[in-house]
Order: C-alpha cells, then sequence, then structure tokens
C-alpha cells in the first residue's frame, strides 16, 4: 500500500506528461488540464490503498478511459449542437488555436542557444506527432514517453500486443520520415525518446 506522499509525488511526476499526452488527443490545453485533473481524483480516490508500482498502468488506464468519456459526450453535444443549429442562425466561427505553441519544453541547460533550440525541436517533433493517426500516437507516446511494455500498453489501448508494436513501428517510420523532411535524422528521434 501505497503512503499518501507516494501518491503526492507520483501525481506531481505524472501531471506534466499526462497533461501533454492528452491535449494531443483533444487539441484544447483547457479541456485537457480538466480531464488529466478528473483522473488524478479518480486515482487517488479509488486506487490510493494500491502499491505504488501499479500506478502507472492504472493511472494511464484512468486517463485514457476519461479521454474516452470525454469524446463520446463530445459526440452527443455535437449531434444536439447540430440539429439545434439548424433552427438557428448558423453555427458561430470558433478562433483555431494550437495549445501546443503555448506548452513550454522543460530544460535543464543554463544555456539559452541550447534552450532555443531545443524548445525549436520540440515545437517541430509535437507537431510531427500531432499528424500521427490517433491510435498511432497513443502507441507511440505510452510507449516511448510514458515507457510502458508492450503488454501494459495493449491493456491500457485495449488491443493486442502485436496490434501495440503495429503501431508504434509505423509511428516511429512515419515521425522519422516527417523529422527528415524537416532536416532532422537520428539526434531528433533520441529527443522523443526512441533508440535507434
Amino acid at each position: 500500500m501505497a503512503s499518501s506522499q507516494e501518491l503526492s509525488d507520483f501525481l506531481r511526476d505524472v501531471e506534466r506528461r499526462a497533461f501533454k499526452q492528452t491535449v494531443y488527443a483533444v487539441r484544447d490545453d483547457h479541456v485537457a488540464l480538466d480531464i488529466v485533473q478528473d483522473a488524478m481524483l479518480k486515482l487517488a480516490e479509488k486506487y490510493a490503498d494500491k502499491p505504488v508500482t501499479e500506478y502507472p498502468m492504472l493511472f494511464q488506464r484512468i486517463l485514457q478511459n476519461t479521454m474516452r468519456d470525454f469524446w463520446r459526450r463530445q459526440k452527443v453535444r455535437n449531434l444536439w449542437t447540430t440539429l439545434l443549429s439548424s433552427f438557428g442562425a448558423g453555427k458561430d466561427g470558433e478562433e483555431d488555436h494550437d495549445p501546443l505553441d503555448t506548452i513550454d519544453v522543460e530544460d535543464e541547460s543554463d544555456n539559452p542557444m541550447v534552450q532555443l533550440e531545443r524548445s525549436q525541436t520540440m515545437v517541430i517533433i509535437e507537431k510531427a506527432i500531432e499528424k500521427l493517426p490517433a491510435r498511432q500516437r497513443e502507441a507511440f507516446v505510452l510507449r516511448y514517453w510514458e515507457e510502458m511494455d508492450v503488454a501494459e500498453t495493449a491493456i491500457i489501448m485495449g488491443c493486442s500486443e502485436g496490434s501495440v508494436k503495429t503501431h508504434c513501428s509505423r509511428a516511429v517510420h512515419t515521425l522519422a520520415a516527417l523529422l527528415q523532411k524537416q532536416g532532422f535524422g537520428s539526434k531528433a528521434m533520441a529527443s522523443l525518446g526512441v533508440k535507434s
């Protein structure tokens, strides 16, 4: 059984990565923050008595389910909005906003040039990850950024281990091609956490 301090430490450590992962999926930083906070509360309320070693997998499963709940609600809301808008003057145009542009990239280096270069590289990498199909992106983030093994990722995604491997392989090849077009090589893939 984990102590309350171990639970707090885990939540603090996972919060930023979970936020980025969720932003990729929902493309709205406010919604992503709500989803991450809901997932964190569910973990604390329902699984605080579990060993700390089980938290990463439990949290990822809760986070994925919370995102799916969001999409289900969004689908119903969109259906009603579409139906009701046919009676009104039309749909209001929403300004396009990419929340990834506002995310700070963490860097411990004191050299401003290194910080700038890494920050620019991360923006390019994040945009490349954004272009991946949803399942490939999910598998890639869980395997390489969250460092889940194939079995854990398969459970979280609700698919076979073979599917996880296929999604990851396709994601890595697609990202490598996208990043090579931008002039990056194996160094950029290493930034992603993928060893060549």
